[in-house]
């Protein structure tokens, strides 16, 4: 297993120093064709009863044209002659339609970590990582702002024994197999759980060295009153895979869950699929 085809989104406003890099080298490794992606609708300033003149119209077509320009060129510029096969698409669109749409292409989709709260009615050439988990139908790499080079050292694999987990960590596999130590990590909030919990984790353990990759099991306990997060992160892995939603993501979003910790707070990448 490989991946074939790296999709990269491209942000308009962020200058994708995290993303960018990370897509290339990845492309690299797997002797992958990198497509970097952007769009962006006409950003309407909104007044009541307003209308547009066509002269403002083709102003704000003109930006959006010209931002679309310079992200193109941002996104060339990062890739230079490493990868072997470049490809550029864009659109006047909603980039999550958009980017959903075009990532039938694609076997990874990388994508930076939005965290200032801002909606994509708030700035329309911004992309939701969790609503493109959900509609991609591929796995989605988050990467957050202040990240680095992607190492691949340690990577850890957030186990919970639902559908959208197993899914995420098949897709890994391309990626685990070039990681040196990788690590299957289930959180119980009961220690009554410990010893079904580390029969599930032995067969996952089982399962990747069917595939040619090593790992090993921990169990961490934290009771109700805790956040294991925290204790996660500092484990010094490079990346964290995980299903993303296994409980609804309205509940997540109401109550707070793991995926949202991952998206919103997580300084390492996530490794994510639904």
């Amino acid at each position: 297993m490989t991946f074939s085809t790296i999709m990269v989104h491209v942000d308009f406003e962020r200058s994708n120093n995290a993303c960018l890099p990370i897509a290339v080298d990845l492309a690299e490794q797997f002797g992958a064709k990198l497509i970097g992606i952007a769009a962006s609708t006409m950003q309407v300033p909104f007044e009541e009863d307003a209308i547009l003149s066509q002269t403002v119209i083709e102003d704000l077509r003109s930006q959006s044209a010209k931002q679309m320009m310079e992200a193109e060129a941002r996104f060339r510029s990062a890739a230079g002659t490493r990868p072997r096969h470049v490809e550029w698409r864009s659109a006047m669109a909603w980039p999550m339609g958009f980017i959903a749409r075009e990532a039938r292409v694609a076997d990874l989709i990388i994508a930076g970590a939005n965290r200032d709260g801002l909606l994509p009615f708030d700035q329309p050439w911004r992309l939701d990582p969790g609503d493109l988990v959900m509609q991609a139908g591929r796995p989605v790499l988050v990467v957050p702002p202040d990240a680095g080079k992607l190492k691949l050292k340690c990577a850890m694999i957030a186990w919970k024994d639902t559908r959208e987990e197993r899914s995420a960590v098949n897709n890994a596999l391309p990626l685990l197999h070039k990681v040196e130590e990788v690590v299957v990590v289930e959180v119980i909030e009961n220690e009554s759980d410990r010893t079904a919990a580390h029969g599930a984790l032995d067969d996952v353990v089982s399962w990747l060295g069917h595939h040619g990759i090593e790992a090993s099991a921990r169990v961490f306990h934290f009771p109700d009153d805790q956040q294991p997060m925290k204790k996660l992160w500092q484990y010094g892995a490079d990346f964290i895979v995980a299903g993303a939603y296994g409980h609804a993501r309205v509940r997540e979003w109401v109550f707070g869950g793991f995926t949202r910790d991952l998206l919103m707070r997580s300084p390492q990448c996530a490794f994510l699929a639904h």
